[in-house]
C-alpha cells in the first residue's frame, strides 16, 4: 500500500504566513468596505422596512456616522411627506450585545437617544434610553389620510421610561413606559384654537396597553387598546359640548363613525 507524502515541511513553514497575510487582507478589506459603507447603501431598505412612512432624504456619510433629513410619508406611491427642520444625525458602534445607536435631532431633542440594538433569533430587541423630546404635530400630516385633512399644529411632547421593544416570532412585546403629551392642539377644521390638550400613555407588559385622555379643551378625547400579537386594538370616544358642536363638526366626522354629537373611534 502506497503512502502519501506530505508537503516538506520548509514549504508549509513558508505557505502558512502567506494564508495569514492573505486573510488579514481579506478581513481588512471587509472591515474598510464595512465601515465606509455610504449611508446610501442602507437607508434605502430601511425605508422599506418602514413600509416608506419614515424617509431619510438626502442621507450623507456612512452607515456608522451620517446625517439625513427626517420624512413622515403616507407610504409607498404616496404624495404627502412633511420634514422636519434640520437634519438627523447617527452614530452606530458595535457592542457586545449587537449595536449601539445614538441619534441627535437639534430641532426636538434635548438630548440624543441612545439605544442598544440586539439581534435575537428570529427578531431583534430594542433598548432605548430614558429620554424626552419635542416634535411639532403639523410633522404628522405627512402621514397622509386622515392627518393632511385635520392638518394639526401644536406641540407633541414624549418622553420614556424603561422602553424596551421585542419582536419575537411575528409578536411585539413591550416594558417600560411612553407618555405622549399634545399641548394646545387646534386644526384647520376648526375655528376654536386650541381646541384642547391630550394625552396618550403606553404601559408595557404581559398585554400593553394604550390608554388616551382630554388633560382640558373643548373636543374631549378618551379610550383604551391592548395589544394582540402585533396589533393594536383601540376603541376610544371623540366628543365636544354642545355649545362646541356646530364648530367641531366637521373635525367629528373626520375623527371616527359619527354617532349623533360623538364620534366613535376604533382601531384593529
Amino acid at each position: 500500500m502506497s503512502r502519501i507524502k506530505s508537503a516538506p515541511r520548509s514549504t508549509r513553514q513558508v505557505s502558512a504566513p502567506w494564508a495569514w497575510a492573505r486573510a488579514g487582507a481579506l478581513l481588512g478589506l471587509l472591515l474598510a468596505l464595512s465601515f465606509n459603507t455610504p449611508a446610501l447603501w442602507f437607508t434605502g431598505p430601511l425605508q422599506q422596512s418602514l413600509g416608506g412612512r419614515v424617509v431619510l432624504e438626502d442621507a450623507r456619510g456612512s452607515l456608522w456616522n451620517g446625517s439625513a433629513r427626517l420624512l413622515l410619508s403616507g407610504g409607498a406611491g404616496s404624495r404627502d411627506a412633511a420634514a422636519l427642520p434640520g437634519r438627523l444625525v447617527w452614530s452606530v458602534r458595535p457592542s457586545s450585545q449587537g449595536l449601539a445607536v445614538a441619534l441627535q435631532a437639534d430641532c426636538c431633542m434635548q438630548q440624543a437617544w441612545h439605544l442598544s440594538v440586539q439581534p435575537r433569533w428570529g427578531g431583534a430587541r430594542l433598548v432605548l434610553s430614558d429620554s424626552l423630546s419635542q416634535w411639532p404635530a403639523q410633522w404628522l400630516t405627512g402621514l397622509g389620510t386622515p392627518w393632511n385633512t385635520v392638518q394639526p399644529q401644536g406641540q407633541i411632547t414624549l418622553a420614556t421610561q424603561n422602553l424596551v421593544v421585542e419582536w419575537a416570532a411575528g409578536r411585539l412585546l413591550l416594558a417600560g413606559r411612553a407618555q405622549i403629551d399634545a399641548a394646545k392642539i387646534s386644526s384647520r377644521l376648526s375655528t376654536i384654537k386650541p381646541m384642547g390638550s391630550y394625552r396618550i400613555t403606553l404601559l408595557g407588559g404581559a398585554t400593553p396597553s394604550l390608554a388616551l385622555e382630554t388633560l382640558e379643551g373643548s373636543l374631549q378625547l378618551s379610550g383604551n387598546g391592548q395589544w394582540v400579537g402585533s396589533r393594536l386594538r383601540f376603541e376610544g370616544l371623540a366628543s365636544a359640548a354642545p355649545d362646541r358642536l356646530e364648530a367641531l363638526s366637521n373635525l367629528l366626522n373626520i375623527i371616527g363613525r359619527r354617532d349623533g354629537p360623538r364620534s366613535i373611534i376604533k382601531v384593529g
